[in-house]
């Protein structure tokens, strides 16, 4: 009975890797943190937007803070986490545990096995990454998700950060 519990053992697993995101792998879903309104005019949001486009898609979908809105995009899903109403606005902790718990079901419901983020919530949102990856650990525990974390290099990421500064 032990060893059959072990081998059924879920295994989440948590990685981090500096540099550039977008140089995942091609069949590794996305996930990053919008407001309700879709603005998506500033930080990596605004890389998305240009990337991946469809705003009418996902504004089609009326998620609300503590959703998850998706793309599906070459093979792969595109989630967009509802962190807060408005663009102005800064996230709470609860709607962002409230949105990946909604990207997770979406995930086993589709067979997802591994996401590539960046830090979310922790750039223009300002949230603190200590707490973020402690609830990305409560969320994701029980599955076999494996979630890259992606920064980039600290020069660059200052630079960003300046650039985006309102």
């Amino acid at each position: 009975m032990l060893l059959e519990k072990i081998k059924n053992k879920s295994v989440w697993t948590l990685k981090y890797v500096t540099g550039d995101l977008f140089s995942c792998p091609r069949d590794e879903s996305l996930a990053h943190c919008i407001s309700e309104d879709i603005r998506m005019g500033a930080g990596i949001a605004e890389i998305f937007k240009k990337r991946f486009g469809e705003v009418l898609t996902l504004k089609e979908q009326k998620k609300v803070p503590g959703q998850c809105a998706v793309l599906t995009h070459d093979q792969r899903f595109i989630y967009y986490l509802i962190t807060k109403k408005k663009a102005s606005q800064k996230p709470t902790y609860d709607n962002l545990r409230k949105s990946l718990e909604d990207m997770k079901s979406h995930c086993l419901q589709n067979g997802v096995s591994r996401i590539s983020i960046p830090r979310i919530g922790c750039g223009l949102d300002r949230l603190q990454w200590s707490k973020v990856s402690q609830i990305l650990e409560q969320v994701f525990k029980e599955t076999n998700i494996t979630i890259t974390v992606y920064s980039l290099p600290k020069k660059e990421e200052t630079t960003v950060m300046k650039e985006n500064m309102r």
